[in-house]
Parts: structure tokens; C-alpha cells; sequence
């Protein structure tokens, strides 16, 4: 039926959307592990020179900044979870106590929708017969009864996407020679923000420019001011 076939196309649509958020979030953790380590490693190298302590610097910036978004990923998606979970067995609860009630509700949405009476009671009896949960969870609650959100995946792609946009500042400005670590990892964060910029926007539908903007001017002012500070603190240091 018509209408079957558009419930399991939305529903399709629904997973593609999720999977396009993760990429989405995975491209806005890199984002993160780019700016946040290249402001960290700009703090420490505005003080000193010394390639070991902007190792480390930079190393303890990625571990702290992967787990903390990992976890605060994980904490997130599973209320989410929680929520997505306590609706659908709300729904599947109503259906055990009113069977009928909610398959007159059902009807009602499709004749709100444009469907006649008679057509609308039709599609929901078949419907409430196959799957009846899954249908009231989709109409009502656009989510599907049987997927859920991941945790432990969302805590995941943060996990790797933080470090991966880490890494570029950190390699930048420990591997070339003193001379040219500055400009070579501005160059470099610049770069990587502007390609993170770019693919944020086309994943939302955007033009590019202003979210190219946007990352470089945060990017930029993230590290002018890190390097001042540690400027400042080197010279009350020294």
C-alpha cells in the first residue's frame, strides 16, 4: 500500500539523517581537536621553545580533549536514549491499556493528513495489525521502535574525530625547525579549518563561505590570544 511504502521511505530518510548527524558531529569534533590543540600548543610556545614541553602540552590537550568529549558524547546520547526508550514504551503501553483509542488516534492523523475517514481507519487497521508499535512510534514520536541512538558510537566518533583534528596542530609545530613552526602551523590549522568548514556546510545544506569564515576567524583569534598569554607568562617567568 501506498501508504506503507511512504512510512518505510521516511523511515529511511530518518536513518540517513542520523547517519548524516554523526558525520556531522564527527566533523564538528575534529573541528574542535584542531582549534583547542592549536590554541593549547600556541599557549606553551608563546612561554618557550623547548619541543618536549610542546609535546607534551600538546599530547595531554588530545588525550584530556578526546575523553572529555568522548564522555560528554556518551552522557548526552544516552539521555537521549533514555528519553527515545521511556516515549516508545509510554506509546507501547497506551496500546496494551486502549488498543482501540489508539487506533483511532492512528486514523485520525491520516485523515488530517487529507485521507477520507474510511481510508484513514483502513490504513490504520493494517498498520496496528503488522507492526503497531512501530507505526504510533513513527507518526507519533518520529523514531523508530526498534532504533535507538548509540552511545557508545556517538562516544566514539567524537573520541577519534577529536584526536584526528588534534594531531595537524601538534605535528605542525613540533616537526619543522624553530624558524618556520609558527607559520607553518597557522598555515596548517588554517588549512584544516577551512576544509572542516566546508564539509560542515555542505553536510547541512549551506553555502561554504560563512562557515569558512567563521572557523578561521575563531581559529585565528583562539590562537593570537593563547600565544599572548603565554607570552605574558613567559616574560613574568623569565
Amino acid at each position: 500500500m501506498a501508504i506503507t511504502i511512504s512510512i518505510n521511505e521516511s523511515v529511511a530518510k530518518q536513518s540517513l539523517s542520523q547517519r548524516l548527524n554523526w558525520l556531522r558531529a564527527g566533523v564538528l569534533g575534529a573541528n574542535d581537536g584542531i582549534v583547542s590543540t592549536a590554541g593549547l600548543v600556541f599557549g606553551v610556545a608563546g612561554a618557550t621553545t623547548d619541543s618536549v614541553a610542546l609535546l607534551i602540552a600538546g599530547l595531554a590537550g588530545m588525550v584530556a580533549g578526546a575523553l572529555s568529549m568522548a564522555g560528554g558524547e556518551y552522557v548526552s546520547v544516552s539521555s537521549q536514549k533514555d528519553s527515545e526508550l521511556a516515549a516508545i514504551s509510554q506509546q507501547q503501553a497506551e496500546l496494551h491499556a486502549d488498543p482501540e483509542g489508539k487506533l483511532q488516534q492512528l486514523a485520525g492523523h491520516y485523515a488530517e493528513r487529507g485521507l477520507s475517514p474510511e481510508l484513514s481507519l483502513r490504513v490504520a487497521k493494517e498498520l496496528s495489525q503488522h507492526a503497531a508499535l512501530d507505526a504510533h512510534a513513527h507518526v507519533f514520536l518520529n523514531l523508530d521502535a526498534d532504533e535507538q541512538v548509540s552511545p557508545w558510537a556517538a562516544a566514539r566518533a567524537s573520541l577519534i574525530a577529536f584526536i584526528a583534528g588534534s594531531v595537524i596542530p601538534l605535528v605542525a609545530i613540533i616537526t619543522p625547525p624553530l624558524s618556520f613552526r609558527l607559520p607553518l602551523t597557522v598555515a596548517a590549522v588554517l588549512a584544516a579549518l577551512v576544509v572542516t568548514g566546508v564539509v560542515s556546510s555542505r553536510l547541512g545544506g549551506a553555502r561554504p563561505l560563512r562557515a569558512v569564515i567563521r572557523n578561521v576567524v575563531v581559529g585565528s583569534l583562539a590562537m593570537s590570544l593563547t600565544y599572548l598569554v603565554g607570552w605574558l607568562v613567559g616574560q613574568q617567568l623569565n
